[in-house]
């Protein structure tokens, strides 16, 4: 398939547009070789068939014979055979476990007895089958191919609901294989954790889900304990006291590539957590993340705290050689340069890791690579640089996930250089490789004496259950390291060797500090800083410094497009202490360069300016369109947390009689001013202390909290709250409502109602015999007794035939004539699918009534939200009030302000609803991870991604 859609606006660099530039095979490149398409896209479809694609490499097929991942036979050619097929749908069951099992068990129950009826070709179709290794069967598999899909109707049925469910997020279209790596990560509801690599997301879903494990049944009891209600003789002790049994725990999601978070951020953001923290940051120099540090005694200078994590997963970007099944084009593209390109950037962010760990802590290392370079080397070589196998343990996790089929990690293997000749060692390389070649020791199998177990690594092959390849590493970190420079590891050194680091490392303990050094020491171990509060710059100024930094310590020459004047800057470093105590974590600043660290810069600048072919003024333009790639912008987003005795969260606790054991310190707002002018957000503790301690610091945060409120116009309403409960923070918060905004509902026809109706008559003047209620069967007494407002619907279980077997609770807008579930017209289709098994056009009472005095007749179920909110908005006279809102003139009358509240409504609806949709264009999967490391694999656009 073409790339030209990664082309954004001309070209960059050269002819072709995208960061190809060239035309070369860069994203977006067009031209050809010589590039002169400027940027302009081609809608020819170039795209090739599965079927039709050439599946043969011969550089390729040598290469992994030769290195005998399979045995030859009748298994390596199952092994081909398999590589050569096209990937089965795979999909898993998302959110709490009470949820997904119910829309689990209902796709079985409706669609399994009508698709084992259907026959091809006179032999039944195969029903989709649940991987035997995800816990409680939640994961499915189906082999059918597509065009039997589409030739019968329960398929048809099936692909709808399937489509239906993927929309609302109770269904996550994920890859076998990328499934695997959460679940090794083995996280509990109290862990921090990081997903470094974590774009397009679907992994760091299942993380969240793991975070929240439980906690619906805990808050539940917590509640009843609060409210004195029965908790079904279930003990509140034990498991609901921390935090009013909340998880305390956190996921920090990171990706390195701004646009690629956005995306992130909305694959996640259907799950409504606030235990969910997005950062955009390079990997392998992720910045340390600050927490609340209490003021120092007297006489005592203060000391920072800083996070580390009980997880993280490294899913790091790799050539992507094991997902052939689902990008057959790399067959023709698969080179031996593309892992020795990768092999640093790897090592850096796993090394990176395992210095963010807590000690005890697990790292998941994973690639869809089957190349050893990319991963039993990149384990290895982390290893050695963290201080070897005593300080970091490699786990053997063959007992866990039964009834996954894998094989154990290589121990020894070879290296294809690019004309395909194969190196058994280094040595080897040495004679045929010219100088600046990149293999490096630490690419090769590890020495004996080394004693890292590479077999505890897993390989997953494609021919074992019809997946993907994939390779796993679990890494436990023993105690608090300090990784050793990268210049002196096996991963850049070229004369390394085993006996040689050894001794290398005793020898130093007491030797003279050099100024290079003196100059790592500085760095590891900076002064306490001396800046003002607010004195702070951009992440991607402070990594740009940092980069230089270490590019100095190896003893390369800096560029003179990093010559920026950031004396200013304070760079986060780590200080990754080995007495194993508390976290801590220097900051340097605003303060004068000690004399050997001037030295050495000045020495680089020289050395820059004399190797520059331009002036220093035109490396540094060139430098600041290089911090313009992917649109990164510079601005950190605004978390403004809310007092809590602020006037309109009073209002809301008052309205809602919000129990005072919900805690009122958590809400926030996403601007500047940190006014509640249109919505109110919610965050966990730790969340809440993230933020707040690292405001100016040049944190790059993305997102973070779910929208709780969101403010409605209350036509002036005395007593009535202006904040709406949203769809994302009910399953926070319903559970503390209290009874006075409740409705409960125990009846199937009148949740149909409601769900195919929008915005029906409530009022008793509506209709001439006055009973617009009682259509509303046994909620219109109810939600003519509760008034204006937001509230919750409850619908109760019941055993009764037309009642529900599980509760369900939605957000209900009560006007002054109308009702209306504030659900996206997407949610009600799909719950209408599940619950009744019917695709139903919706009816919009409002929309009816607009087209009758047209004289149009019905309405049709379309929802015109900007048409509407246009026109009442011109009836309407307004005054902006000091919120930002608007109240409607004394002298228009109250129906008006119905209808401005109803297109309002509106409005935010179909705002969800195109939020939907683009979370439908951002389903997972490796795809999109694959084609971001294709810039390095190929040599181009890698200073994008230059890395300490």
């Amino acid at each position: 398939m073409s790339r030209g859609r990664y082309n954004k606006n001309g070209p960059r660099g050269g002819g072709g547009g995208g960061r190809g530039g060239r035309g070369g095979r860069g994203r977006g490149g067009r031209g050809g070789r010589g590039g002169n398409s400027g940027g302009q896209r081609q809608y020819q479809d170039t795209r090739v068939s599965f079927n039709d694609m050439v599946k043969q490499n011969e550089k390729f097929e040598r290469y992994y014979n030769s290195l005998n991942i399979v045995p030859s036979g009748s298994e390596r050619d199952d092994f081909w055979t398999a590589l050569r097929r096209e990937l089965p749908n795979s999909w898993r069951f998302t959110g709490s476990k009470k949820n997904a099992i119910s829309v689990r068990d209902d796709m079985i129950e409706r669609f399994f007895p009508i698709i084992e009826k259907v026959k091809h070709n006179g032999e039944p179709v195969e029903l989709p089958k649940s991987m035997p290794w995800y816990p409680e069967a939640l994961a499915y598999t189906m082999t059918t191919p597509k065009n039997v899909v589409r030739k019968y109707e329960p398929f048809k049925e099936f692909q709808k609901f399937l489509v239906s469910e993927t929309g609302v997020g109770n269904i996550s279209r994920q890859e076998h294989v990328s499934m695997i790596p959460p679940l090794l990560l083995d996280v509990r509801p109290g862990h921090t954790v990081l997903d470094l690599c974590a774009a397009p997301g679907s992994k760091s879903a299942q993380l969240i889900e793991a975070i929240h494990a439980g906690e619906e049944e805990r808050v539940g009891r917590a509640i009843g304990a609060a409210k004195g209600l029965a908790t079904n003789g279930a003990s509140v002790q034990n498991d609901t006291t921390e935090d009013s049994g909340r998880t305390t725990g956190l996921l920090v999601a990171n990706d390195v590539n701004y646009s690629r978070a956005q995306m992130l951020v909305h694959q996640v953001k259907r799950l409504n957590s606030p235990n969910l923290i997005v950062t955009n940051h390079d990997a392998t120099m992720f910045p340390s993340i600050e927490l609340p540090t209490p003021p120092p005694g007297p006489g005592q200078q203060k000391k920072g705290r800083y996070l580390k994590f009980d997880r993280i997963l490294a899913d790091v970007p790799c050539s992507g050689d094991g997902t052939l099944r689902k990008n057959p084009s790399i067959w023709k593209e698969w080179s031996p340069q593309n892992a020795l390109g990768l092999y640093i950037t790897q090592v850096r962010i796993l090394t990176r890791s395992l210095q963010m760990l807590k000690a005890g802590g697990r790292v998941v290392y994973s690639t869809c690579s089957m190349n050893p370079i990319e991963n039993e080397a990149v384990v290895s070589s982390a290893i050695e640089r963290c201080g070897g196998v005593a300080k970091v343990k490699l786990l053997d996790c063959s007992g866990e996930l039964p009834g996954l089929h894998r094989k154990h990690g290589l121990e020894d293997w070879s290296i294809m250089a690019r004309d395909g000749r194969m190196y058994e060692s280094f040595a080897e390389a040495e004679q045929h490789e010219q100088e600046g070649s990149k293999i490096t020791p630490g690419m090769f199998a590890p020495e004996s004496e080394e004693q890292i177990p590479l077999k505890n690594c897993m390989r997953v092959y494609p021919h074992q259950q019809d997946t993907g390849a994939f390779f796993i590493a679990v890494l436990e970190k023993l105690s608090e390291i300090r990784a050793k420079p990268e210049s002196d590891s096996k991963s850049m050194k070229r004369d390394w060797t085993f006996a040689t680091s050894t001794q290398d490392q005793v020898e130093d303990e007491d030797a003279p500090k050099t100024m290079v050094g003196q100059l790592i020491e500085e760095i590891e171990n900076p002064q306490p800083p001396v800046t003002s509060a607010g004195d702070a710059s951009s992440a991607a100024a402070r990594q740009n410094k940092m980069e230089g930094d270490v590019e100095l310590i190896a003893g390369t020459k800096r560029k003179a497009s990093d010559e920026d004047d950031e004396s200013s800057t304070k760079r986060t470093k780590v200080d990754e202490t080995a007495d194993g105590g508390e976290a801590v974590m220097q900051e340097s600043g605003d303060r004068q360069l000690p004399p050997v660290l001037a030295m050495a810069v000045q020495g680089a600048e020289a050395d820059s300016e004399a190797n520059t072919d331009g002036s220093a003024s035109n490396g540094m333009q060139a430098d600041s369109r290089r911090r313009r790639r992917d649109d990164q912008p510079n601005n950190e987003e605004a978390f403004k947390y809310l007092d809590p005795n602020h006037a309109e969260l009073e209002s809301i606790y008052t309205f809602y009689d919000l129990h005072s054991s919900f805690p009122c310190d958590r809400f926030l707002v996403r601007n500047p001013s940190g006014d509640p002018v249109k919505g109110i957000y919610y965050t966990s503790q730790l969340a809440k202390e993230i933020l707040q301690a690292n405001e100016g610091r040049g944190m790059k945060f993305v997102h973070g909290g779910v929208k709780m409120f969101m403010k409605q116009d209350a036509q002036n309403q005395p007593g009535v709250c202006r904040w709406r409960i949203q769809t994302e923070g009910l399953p926070i918060i319903e559970g503390w409502i209290g009874e006075g905004r409740t409705v409960r509902l125990y009846k199937r026809a009148t949740l149909r109602k409601l769900l195919v109706e929008m915005f029906p008559k409530v009022g008793a003047e509506d209709v001439p015999d006055g009973t617009g209620w009682k259509a509303l069967d046994e909620i219109g007494e109810q939600c003519l007794r509760i008034g204006m407002g937001c509230c919750v619907l409850r619908v109760e279980t019941s055993d009764d035939e037309d009642g529900f077997k599980e509760p369900i609770v939605l957000p209900l807008w009560r006007s002054l004539h109308s009702l209306n579930l504030m659900l996206p017209k997407e949610d009600r289709k799909a719950m209408l699918l599940r619950l009744f098994n019917e695709d139903v056009e919706l009816v919009n009472h409002h929309d009816q009534a607009q087209k009758q005095g047209k004289g149009e007749g019905a309405a049709n179920g379309s929802v015109k939200a900007e048409g509407d909110a246009e026109e009442v908005q011109r009836r309407i006279k307004e005054e902006p009030d000091e919120e930002g809102g608007a109240v409607v003139g004394a002298e228009e009358d109250a129906r008006e302000a119905e209808l401005a509240n109803i297109a309002a409504d509106m409005d935010d609806m179909k705002a969800e609803d195109d939020d939907r949709k683009l979370k439908m264009e951002v389903v997972e999967d490796e795809d999109s991870k694959m084609a971001a490391a294709i810039p390095e694999r190929v040599g181009e656009g890698d200073e994008a991604k230059t890395t300490v």
